[in-house]
């Protein structure tokens, strides 16, 4: 039997107890070496109650003597060993508690010594390194903000197209009900088949130049992208040694597809309308004109009314196709959302720069409007304008567009005149920029009105607007990466696999009690991922569950969720089936595991999922790195690992899911310094502990 595979504790009991063992042993072997050499048959039963008095006073002193070994040597010293490994190995701020090792001499104050000039050096070293590598930092905050206004996806996965790097425009046009996750798999949110045809055609060329054009579509919403795809090169042998990851470059052509496949069907259309009216009014024409043509008459004048009803069916269908048309022209300029009070103070100044004045009365919209030329063409009406005043620039609401009028003092404007202006070049620096190319940009016109006796104004109809929300849609800039997924080896078994490789995915829930056999329901699910060591910031998921009963009173006490919460919220099959793709293929991990994954496997069939993931439980990691006989609450935890939790963040899933994943990230270190470097080492270590929780894994 290997001792040393036992902990300090156990190895002490043991050894009082061998000692306990020799003691009786001994006590027996002396008496009865003293019985035979006394042959007296008489002091049998005395020496028999006599040994069984020492024997139990044998047994009672060394059992004292190793409960006070235990409580003043044993445990301090496995607590010291949890403390020492954990701050060696985590950055853990604050002094060490001596007192808890007062009875080892200078055993505790000299490990105080230690770890506080550990973190001394560590400080100075930090402090060192952050001073050289300020410039590497500077460059990564600048490259990420170039990446994340490239006005494209994306996305840079691994050969096995895993999930290495993404931007925001990417979190855009995938279009999931959760946000891309390092790790992850590309056709969780992309069709499959274009994209691999397209990597091992790469492959085949062995050019590291060469480039792909590719059409693939999403599955959340199937849009329509035109991607790119080029292989990562890593050197002369790349292709020999390993497959390359790729890039993917993506660029929603849903639009443009549908625009052009309606510019199409138009055309169809107007062709189709127009050919036989004017194959028939030729044939009529010819009829008219021909020698042998009807004479005047009834029956002339029929074959005129057909002439004229098909000239009149002609010209209304040219008509329609060019509102059509019109309709359409919008849709090819690539015009921004501006507001509209940003565009009426724009005219206003630039009225005010020309030495003239104007009021702007604009509504709460946006508007889809180039708004350099319109400026442009609303402050160069009012230049025109010279017999003119009290100028007033109203934008309004019109049906889902907006209408902007430009009111004044004084006569209306003759439509000629108006015809004039719009021919002539605007102030823009550009001479083919007219008042006329800016209305045909914006697929609007313009007409003069006239109010009442001394106004008049000209309006000019824009096709869409939506009004200003408070809170409008944040855009997302964040970059998202690891690049050491690159070149991370997949291992089968898991049990295999470094701690350091795996994906987690820490959680906790908030339930309306304590008893899930008693119907008790969760109301909340938070969960953040652990890549490649890091949490990451941006993957997050966060919601809140209608339980479909009413939530007690003590409980909202606890976690703050009202029955007015969660009114409305999806209910738990929705929650855990969007909680189970966000954590596939992870390694569960939460704080008392057992009683969270007790209310999701009740749940499983409403889910239509099995949550049949590798389980971690911190209260377990923490027994194994500081000992059986600490506290492993979480705020115990927490406390030991200078983790600090906002008062309003606790008993709250979200606050105490980052909490949660924090420890595990500090502890983590201190597991592999105890040789635990793989999944499997972890669970065989985890399950040494069983007394304290049962271990969830198989």
């Amino acid at each position: 039997m290997d001792l040393t595979r036992l902990s300090l504790r156990t190895r002490v009991f043991l050894f009082f107890a061998a000692l306990a063992l020799g003691n009786l042993a001994a006590l027996v072997a002396g008496l009865w070496f003293g019985f035979t050499r006394l042959g007296d048959p008489d002091l049998l039963n005395a020496m028999v109650i006599g040994g069984t008095v020492a024997g139990f006073a044998i047994l009672g002193l060394i059992a004292w003597i190793w409960f006070l070994f235990d409580e003043n040597v044993a445990k301090p010293i496995e607590r010291l060993s949890g403390m020492l490994r954990a701050r060696t190995t985590a950055e853990i701020e604050g002094e060490m508690d001596v007192d808890i090792a007062r009875h080892l001499g200078d055993l505790a104050p000299a490990a105080a010594s230690v770890t506080r000039h550990l973190s001394e050096t560590r400080n100075a070293l930090t402090e060192a390194v952050q001073r050289e590598t300020t410039r590497l930092a500077q460059e990564k905050e600048r490259l990420e903000a170039l990446l994340s206004d490239v006005p494209v996806g994306v996305l840079l996965c691994t050969a096995d197209h895993q999930l290495a790097f993404y931007n925001g425009q990417a979190v855009e046009l995938l279009g999931s009900a959760h946000a891309p996750g390092l790790d992850r798999r590309v056709f969780d949110y992309l069709n499959q088949p274009p994209i691999a045809h397209a990597y091992e055609r790469l492959l085949a060329t062995e050019d590291p130049d060469a480039a792909s054009d590719l059409l693939c579509s999403t599955k959340a919403e199937g849009r329509v992208l035109a991607a790119r795809m080029r292989l990562l090169s890593e050197g002369e042998d790349h292709y020999v040694s390993k497959r390359p990851g790729y890039v993917l470059t993506l660029r929603d052509v849903s639009g443009d597809m549908a625009a052009h496949a309606q510019r199409e069907q138009l055309m169809d259309e107007l062709f189709d309308r127009i050919r036989r009216p004017a194959a028939a009014l030729q044939s009529l024409i010819g009829v008219l004109t021909a020698d042998d043509g009807p004479a005047p008459g009834p029956e002339r004048d029929r074959v005129r009314e057909a002439a004229n009803s098909e000239a009149h069916h002609l010209s209304a269908a040219i008509h329609e196709f060019f509102e059509r048309h019109e309709a359409n022209r919008a849709d090819w300029w690539p015009l921004a959302m501006i507001r509209a009070s940003d565009l009426g103070q724009a005219v206003a100044a630039r009225v005010a720069a020309e030495g003239g004045a104007i009021l702007p009365v604009t509504a709460a919209l946006m508007l889809r409007c180039e708004g350099f030329e319109m400026v442009a063409l609303l402050a160069g009406l009012v230049r025109r304008l010279t017999d003119r005043r009290d100028f007033r620039l109203e934008i309004t609401e019109d049906g889902p567009g907006a209408l902007i009028a430009l009111e004044w003092e004084g006569a209306p404007l003759p439509i000629g005149e108006l015809e004039r202006w719009l021919a002539e070049p605007l102030d823009t620096g550009l001479e083919d920029v007219t008042g006329h190319r800016v209305l045909t940009t914006h697929a609007a016109e313009i007409w003069p009105e006239k109010l009442g006796d001394t106004r008049a104004r000209l309006c000019i109809p824009l096709r869409e607007a939506r009004h200003v929300t408070k809170r409008p849609k944040p855009v997302p800039r964040a970059v998202v990466y690891d690049f050491d997924l690159l070149a991370r080896e997949r291992v089968a078994e898991i049990a295999d696999t470094p701690l350091t490789d795996l994906t987690y995915v820490v959680f906790d829930t908030e339930t309306t009690g304590l008893l899930p056999t008693e119907g008790d329901e969760i109301v909340q699910i938070a969960a953040v991922r652990i890549v490649n060591g890091r949490r990451i910031d941006t993957e997050v998921f966060d919601t809140l569950v209608d339980p479909k009963r009413p939530i007690p009173p003590g409980s909202t006490e606890v976690h703050g969720i009202s029955n007015a919460m969660v009114e409305g919220a999806p209910d738990i099959a929705k929650v855990g089936r969007d909680f189970h793709r966000f954590a596939e293929g992870a390694v569960l991990i939460a704080h008392n595991a057992p009683f969270d994954m007790e209310f999701l496997h009740r749940k499983e069939g409403a889910i239509g999922e099995r949550f049949d993931h590798p389980i971690l439980d911190t209260v377990l990691l923490s027994a194994v790195v500081f000992g059986q006989s600490e506290s492993h609450t979480l705020d115990a935890l927490t406390h030991r690992l200078g983790i600090t939790i906002p008062e309003e963040a606790r008993h709250t899933a979200i606050g105490d899911t980052v909490a949660t994943a924090d420890a595990f990230l500090k502890m983590l270190p201190a597991l592999q310094a105890r040789g635990l470097r793989t999944f499997g080492e972890l669970v065989a270590e985890l399950r040494k502990h069983g007394r304290l929780l049962k271990d969830l894994n198989g």
